[in-house]
């Protein structure tokens, strides 16, 4: 009998979609709407910037799938890595002062890169973890330091800083911040961004629930750390003013607070520097990474500390009853140190640095022609830009319209991943962070197919 292998194929992909409906509960998904529909693509293969999914469809990746695929999709040189390091050692534990050498090697690699005195890293699986981990030593520093009073944590509106229950209990965005009712007290969320607050302007009419407001009410002798995304990422890539990180940390200086920096997103070249904050020159006491620290090829993160905050650390007598089976994965941190040598090898900052111009202008373009985009912005190949109603009233869309999800679908049927925000009620954001290998003809294809798919959007209008 002769097997038609295109009926073959269909049978196989209706198979697996209906597999994956009845045993794969999907993260940040719809679980009833899944259900029902079933995955919305299941992707086979990546080459570079492209994606392709199970029915030979090819899509540009826009946003580097969660803002970590640095290097692009395919990279042969992280399979080979990851292969020489798993055929002598996978995996062995780094509980008990057991250790293996892709980890001390990226240890001593990001102690390398990264700003002022962030000398050792404590490593994690990922993000979420990440800041996990840094609230938990922030904690334990104090402790040790005989200011066991000190635990509260204050993070910004729109922050997001993962979904473990510390991490999520810190991101400031309603849907995460709320989900399963399961927070922790002792964390505060203080207004964005107001710099001449943060630096004492009392007669601002912001200055209620700004940081400085909160540290003076709570009193510095609570407060443990400060925790901040160098620039916001699923809070709407949201870029700080020029000097309002430098406030803060001359505010952790001036009330005796740590600053935590989370690098997830930002981090490994993201922004055009290694590290976000390096824009503007601001070192942190801890520093959180993961996602870009392996482009998304194996599942590695970490916390950078300071030599103060190690120093203290490591005069414990105890045991460090905290970690994770895979901190400091030998196969994963083998992948961590190419994928950094890839990165600086091919000038990705750079790269990302160049491609920012290239994306700006044709942001410019898209505000030109539709008067419904507004407020563009990008750092790096970390940017967004706004839809509203009438963007010069500042109306937004009744939140009926959902303009950036139907924007992105748009940018999906003409084969293009983008990512729409709405991180507060109202807002409508498109985020674009496409891999860092993105040459301008791509950037261009991409404003093109935002260009066609704003365009179908608004024929849909009143």
């Amino acid at each position: 009998m002769i097997v038609d292998p295109k009926v073959d194929k269909k049978q196989t992909i209706n198979k697996m979609i209906e597999l994956d409906r009845k045993h794969f509960l999907h993260p940040t998904t719809n679980p009833k709407t899944h259900v029902e529909q079933g995955p919305k693509v299941i992707f086979s293969e990546g080459k570079g910037i492209y994606v392709t999914d199970v029915h030979g469809d090819t899509y540009i990746d826009g946003v580097s799938m969660l803002w970590n695929v640095n290097v692009g999709h395919g990279q042969q040189e992280l399979a080979e890595a990851a292969k020489e390091q798993m055929t002598k050692l996978a995996f062995n534990s780094n509980f008990i002062s057991y250790s293996n050498e892709p980890a001390i090697r990226l240890a001593e690699k990001l102690a390398s890169l990264s700003p002022g005195n962030l000398n050792s890293v404590f490593y994690t699986s990922g993000g979420s973890e990440s800041n996990d981990t840094a609230i938990k030593l922030s904690r334990f520093y104090w402790q040790l330091k005989g200011k066991s009073s000190k635990r509260k944590i204050i993070t910004i509106n729109n922050g997001y800083h993962g979904v473990t229950i510390a991490s999520q209990t810190a991101t400031a965005i309603p849907n995460f911040h709320h989900f399963s009712s399961s927070n922790i007290s002792e964390i505060f969320h203080a207004k964005s961004f107001l710099t001449n607050c943060e630096k004492g302007d009392k007669s601002d009419p912001n200055y209620s629930g700004c940081v400085r407001d909160i540290i003076e009410k709570e009193g510095a002798d609570t407060i443990a750390a400060i925790l901040i995304e160098p620039i916001q990422g699923s809070g709407g890539v949201n870029i700080p003013p020029s000097d309002y990180l430098q406030a803060i940390r001359n505010l952790c200086d001036e009330f005796g607070i740590l600053f935590i920096a989370d690098e997830v997103i930002c981090g490994f070249s993201r922004t055009g520097k290694m590290f976000g904050m390096e824009n503007w020159d601001v070192v942190p006491d801890l520093m959180c990474f993961a996602k870009g620290v392996t482009s998304g090829y194996s599942q590695l993160g970490g916390v950078l500390l300071t030599d103060e905050v190690r120093n203290v650390i490591v005069q414990y007598e105890g045991l460090l009853s905290h970690g994770f089976t895979y901190s400091g994965h030998a196969a994963a941190c083998a992948v961590g140190l190419k994928n950094i040598e890839l990165i600086e090898r091919d000038n990705l900052a750079g790269n990302a640095k160049n491609m920012e111009g290239v994306l700006l202008k044709g942001f410019s373009y898209l505000m030109d022609k539709h008067k419904i985009a507004t407020k563009a912005r990008a750092k790096g190949l970390l940017s967004a830009i706004e839809f509203y109603e009438d963007p010069g009233d500042q109306k937004k869309f009744d939140i009926s319209v959902q303009a950036a999800a139907k924007i992105g679908e748009e940018c999906f049927k003409r084969k293009l991943l983008i990512r729409p925000i709405r991180a507060a009620e109202g807002e409508n954001i498109i985020a674009v962070a496409p891999p860092l290998i993105i040459k301008r003809p791509e950037v261009e294809k991409i404003i093109a197919i935002m260009d066609d798919a704003i365009t179908a959007f608004t024929k849909t209008l009143p």
